[in-house]
């Protein structure tokens, strides 16, 4: 996709699995290389973008989009699902390139904004969304589905 000073920005594949596996247990949210694979496939089969930052040996970021369509807007929005950036990479302009790259992605997609899912926990994320010129909005509420016939009440 792009190079910028010995960073390579492009499409995750199969073969990063075990890369994007150990990026995601910085994060507190360890999943085996296997699950990696089956979902890096999934996201990019509904049409999500995954995209990784590769300087030599395995990723050093990853940022990953899904467009989402609303009845009350007239066109989509690109939701970014997950942004990280190995500990010792930080600082260096890696996550920008990253959502530089993923703001591409969404206008082809047709998307007009860009969300960006933040825990509250994650003081740093929420510091670099803020310096990247995102603006606190909607709050996000969660529910599990339960399977039919559950008890759900």
């Amino acid at each position: 996709m792009s190079n910028r000073y010995g960073l390579e920005i492009r499409a995750a594949a199969a073969s990063d699995a075990a890369g994007l596996a150990a990026l995601l247990s910085e994060t507190g949210a360890p999943v085996g290389t296997a699950d990696v694979a089956v979902r890096l496939e999934a996201l990019q089969r509904d049409g999500g973008t995954i995209l990784v930052a590769v300087e030599w040996g395995p990723p050093s970021g990853l940022i990953a989009l899904s467009p989402v369509r609303t009845l009350d807007a007239p066109r989509p929005f690109g939701l970014i699902t997950t942004l990280v950036v190995a500990a010792e990479s930080r600082r260096r302009g890696i996550g920008r390139v990253l959502l530089k790259a993923a703001g591409r992605a969404a206008r082809q997609a047709g998307c007009d904004r860009l969300h960006v899912r933040v825990g509250p926990d994650q003081r740093a994320l929420h510091a670099f969304c803020a310096a990247a010129g995102f603006t606190e909005a909607d709050h996000l509420f969660e529910r599990p589905l339960l399977k039919r016939g559950s008890g759900e009440g």
